[in-house]
């Protein structure tokens, strides 16, 4: 009796946490779009108050860039994907660098970072729209 009063009313399945429509690589494009912008303010200022400020809201901003791609990279994307995009684990891990110290946006106020950067999540961006084709 007990067993039937707990067991689930509604058996439901899918196949990622959340229904798919709550994983966009935007995200991660809009914080990296802001780093890129932080880079470039930087370089017209001297104040050291502003430019202390900034440098503290671009690594921010790096961080976020990173869990938006993690999230990507281990929620949405599955090993279907992998198999079918094997060049995927390769640019979220480049990705992800670019976003983090060590030469990345976190650490530099080199634009062209931010412009790979860009690049790398343009690219999973594109893969991303082609498995929701699919």
């Amino acid at each position: 009796m007990l067993s039937r009063l707990f067991a689930p009313a509604v058996e439901v399945s899918a196949h990622c946490d959340l229904p798919c429509g709550v994983y966009d690589p935007a995200q991660a494009r809009i914080e990296a779009q802001s780093v890129k912008a932080i880079i470039e303010k930087l370089d017209g200022n001297s104040d050291p108050d502003f430019r202390t400020r900034a440098l503290l809201i671009k690594e921010q901003r790096s961080e976020l860039v990173k869990h938006h791609l993690w999230v990507l990279w281990t929620d949405y994307f599955k090993p279907p994907h992998f198999e079918k995009y094997p060049q995927l684990h390769s640019l979220f891990n480049e990705a992800t660098k670019l976003a983090g110290g060590g030469g990345g946006s976190k650490a530099s106020t080199d634009v062209k970072v931010a412009d790979e950067l860009l690049a790398k999540i343009d690219e999973i961006a594109e893969i991303f729209w082609e498995t929701k084709k699919a």
